[in-house]
């Protein structure tokens, strides 16, 4: 247990300590954020039995967007929690219920093998089972009264999930990745991600800003967890999303400029966590980063793709 009723679940999605799954406690009702994969459905379910609670003290699955990992469990997990209702943004929603464009649009990012290793069967959930997240409704667990509000700049389909009760906002991909490996003398350490297919930088910065309104004291990551030195790190993800930008319209005319992003992409964040400390050697910095060195250049090439056709 963190603190205020809410316990982070490693997931073991990929590698320890990658991605975690939340689990709120309020008077014995419970709720999780996010899910992780369908192999993380046991260890959350073993979470609660943890916190002597049960699958019918489950109210609430909320999935801040519907990336598989943090929602390709959602399916699996909904069919154990009797009472549960699963609260997704109304661009996912039909994705939860019908997931096969959603299955495509993973293969298409990882290939068919991988995307099976990696995630399994998608288990839709049904339709009666799912609640819209509209900008700014609100959800009830025992009198702790939360919050969705849209950030679109990680994803179309995003919400992050305001909880003034602990003065903390639960903010999937929309406040970036600070793995606990990346952590120094120096305090923590953030990058944005640019996962494909939807990275809106303009968003993205009113997306950071949106969750620093809420004025929280602590952020919980999915990837990975709380952070709680929010004035830098929002400064730094401003920097992180124009970086980015750069990195990327640098490139845009080269042949093999999806390559030469993610080199570029490498050199940055590298040397981004050399310069806040990072004592590791260079395959220490990639087995934590690697992953999403890949992503976050496809990402910024579907960025590249949409820019050019919109301006012809």
């Amino acid at each position: 247990m963190l603190n205020d009723g809410v316990l982070a679940i490693d997931t073991e999605y990929l590698r320890p300590l990658q991605d975690a799954s939340h689990l709120i406690v309020e008077g014995g009702r419970a709720a999780f954020v996010d899910t992780g994969a369908n192999d993380a459905v046991p260890l959350l379910l073993d979470a609660l039995r943890q916190q002597d609670l049960d699958a019918g003290d489950v109210d609430y699955v909320f999935l801040t967007h519907i990336h598989l990992d943090h929602a390709g469990g959602a399916g699996l997990l909904m069919q154990q929690l009797p009472n549960a209702r699963c609260v997704v943004h109304p661009r996912g929603a039909p994705h939860m219920v019908d997931p096969e464009r959603l299955i495509a649009g993973t293969i298409a990012v990882y290939g068919e093998d991988r995307m099976r290793a990696m995630y399994g069967d998608i288990v839709p959930i049904d339709e009666s089972r799912v609640v819209i997240a509209d900008d700014e409704a609100r959800f009830e667990l025992n009198g702790r009264v939360m919050h969705a509000l849209h950030t679109e700049g990680h994803a179309r389909h995003h919400y992050v999930l305001n909880d003034p009760a602990s003065r903390s906002v639960f903010t999937g991909d929309s406040f970036g990745i600070s793995y606990r490996e990346c952590d120094t003398a120096d305090g923590e350490f953030i990058f944005p991600t640019t996962t494909p297919a939807s990275f809106d930088p303009d968003e993205a910065h009113k997306s950071v800003d949106r969750i620093m309104g809420c004025e929280p004291g602590q952020l919980f990551l999915t990837h990975y967890s709380r952070v709680c030195d929010l004035e830098r790190l929002a400064d730094d993800m401003h920097a992180g999303i124009d970086a980015y930008v750069d990195l990327a319209l640098r490139h845009r005319a080269e042949p093999n400029r999806g390559e030469r992003i993610q080199q570029a992409m490498d050199e940055y964040l590298s040397q981004r966590l050399l310069e806040h400390g990072f004592a590791g050697d260079r395959d220490a910095m990639r087995s934590v980063l690697e992953i999403d060195i890949e992503l976050n250049a496809q990402g910024l090439v579907s960025w590249l793709q949409r820019l050019e056709k919109n301006n012809g």
